[in-house]
Formats: structure tokens, C-alpha cells, sequence
């Protein structure tokens, strides 16, 4: 199945897929340093200390990521992803973990998408990358008092949110239609 994933990925697609994971690693840069800062409690001043940490070597494959997509040809995003702010400590955590898990599900996918272009150093890059993002998920499992979860599958998206987001991409086209008859 990995095959048919990465079989055809052009240097365009890898870009996109790139800057997507760029906007990622913005948003864990910025998860972190505030996480870091706002976690009370006794029982959290390990992990806050850990998160200020992970906040650095973010801020490396953020340099990383960018590097490779200007390699590429391409212009590397300077927007990040949205940050889950809450007071909830146990739910800043959590929403840690679910983003390095959603990373390292795309990382893996990307060492076998740059393998396919025969970009083997990219590729070994990410995996360096993907080695420091799953000692951020145990970390953040341990913390949470879990283990770290088997991310080894593709996350499924519900029907409900995948009909969403196809709306949502209809109408995003039928506005770019529109505009492009408006500029003729």
C-alpha cells in the first residue's frame, strides 16, 4: 500500500507535502514554548522543563524542512498550524501527543515519498527527525501516564469530517472559479 501512496509523487507534491509539515512544526514550536510556560503543578514541572527542550529541536526540523523545500525549488510557508490553547494541563498534553503522532504518521510516509524521488538525504534528514519526534511521544505519553500509541496505520478520518472538509474543498473551488471568470 506504501507503494501506491508514493508511486508518481512528483518534486511538486513533495514540496506541498513538505510545507504542510513545515506549518507543523511551526505549530509545535509554538505549542511547546507556551505549554512550557503555563503548566502548573508539581506533578508537571519535569515535562514543562522537557518542553522547552522540544521547542529547540522543533525549531531545528523546522530549519531542516525549510532547507530541503528551497533545495526542491520551492518557497518554504511561513504559516503554522493552529495551537489547541486551554488552561487544562492533562488537555495541553494530550493535544501534544496527538500532534506528534499526526508527525510521525506523515514523517514515515515522507522518508518513503523522498526514497521514491531518490532524495536520500532528505530522506535520511527526516528520519534523524522522525527519531526525535517519537522520543517527543514518549515523553508526552509517559507524562500522561500511557504508553506511547501504535501510529503505525494511517488515522482514519470520519465520514462526517471527510464529507466536511470535500464540501468545504467544492466550495473553495467553485470561489476560485468564480474569481478566475471575474479576472478574464
Amino acid at each position: 500500500m506504501a507503494e501506491a501512496v508514493t508511486e508518481g509523487i512528483t518534486r511538486k507534491q513533495l514540496i506541498d507535502r513538505l510545507n504542510e509539515d513545515l506549518a507543523r512544526e511551526y505549530q509545535a514550536i509554538i505549542a511547546y514554548v507556551v505549554y512550557s510556560q503555563v503548566l502548573k503543578g508539581a506533578q508537571y514541572m519535569n515535562i514543562a522543563a522537557e518542553l522547552e527542550v522540544h521547542a529547540g529541536e522543533e525549531l531545528q526540523h523546522a530549519l531542516t524542512i525549510a532547507k530541503h523545500i528551497d533545495y526542491l525549488g520551492g518557497m518554504p510557508t511561513a504559516t503554522p498550524l493552529p495551537v489547541k490553547l486551554t488552561p487544562k494541563a492533562e488537555e495541553m498534553l494530550r493535544a501534544d501527543l496527538d500532534n506528534e503522532n499526526e508527525t510521525i504518521r506523515n514523517y514515515r510516509l515522507r522518508v518513503r515519498e523522498c526514497e521514491a524521488l531518490e532524495e536520500f538525504a532528505i530522506a535520511e534528514d527526516i528520519v534523524e527527525i522522525l527519531r526525535q519526534e517519537q522520543e517527543h511521544q514518549v515523553d508526552l505519553s509517559t507524562a500522561l501516564g500511557k504508553n506511547p500509541p501504535d501510529v503505525s496505520k494511517p488515522r482514519r478520518v470520519p465520514a462526517a469530517r471527510s464529507a466536511s472538509a470535500a464540501a468545504t474543498s467544492v466550495k473553495t473551488d467553485a470561489k476560485s472559479a468564480k474569481a478566475a471568470g471575474k479576472k478574464r
